[in-house]
């Protein structure tokens, strides 16, 4: 989706000599990914970022929540970006230190999203050039019970669901 909207991709891993590269599935290819393991990507990209000063917000997914993305988010945050994390695209090994992150990103200014909803904002109309080519990315919906306990865990108070 990155590729057919033109949106510039920056790519980090954490420490891959013991971890391992980016996988395949991804689709991360012809990307040159930046090794790096402080738990932001904010110093492996400080050159990157530097050299966009037109840059005002960035759309940030990866793993692991409460570890990479959410140092991240904040170091984008104090740098005074508009920080979407994609929801669907950011995963823990535990979905407790998941949620509590996704929360804590919210509490602290960031925009929390799905994929769906950010590929829409970012075509802005169904007759955009590339709109038909991109719908097929749409992740299909979670499980109705995983929607609520994501729902219940980020919006307090909705309990209901």
């Amino acid at each position: 989706v990155a590729r057919l909207l033109e949106v510039p991709v920056m790519l980090t891993e954490q420490y891959p000599q013991g971890l391992g590269p980016t996988v395949p599935e991804l689709g991360a290819e012809g990307l040159r990914p930046l090794a790096k393991t402080c738990f932001s990507m904010v110093p492996a990209l400080q050159q990157e970022l530097d050299s966009r000063p037109q840059l005002r917000s960035v759309l940030l997914c990866g793993i692991e929540a409460q570890a990479c993305i959410l140092n991240t988010t904040l170091d984008l945050l104090d740098r005074g970006l508009q920080v979407h994390v994609v929801v669907d695209a950011c995963s823990s090994r535990s979905q407790v230190d998941r949620l509590v992150a996704l929360a804590r990103m919210r509490q602290s200014g960031a925009f929390l999203s799905t994929s769906e909803g950010l590929i829409l904002q970012l075509v802005g109309d169904a007759a955009h050039p590339q709109f038909k080519e991109v719908m097929p990315a749409w992740p299909p919906p979670p499980p109705l019970h995983l929607t609520k306990v994501l729902v219940a865990a980020l919006l307090p108070g909705s309990a209901r669901y």
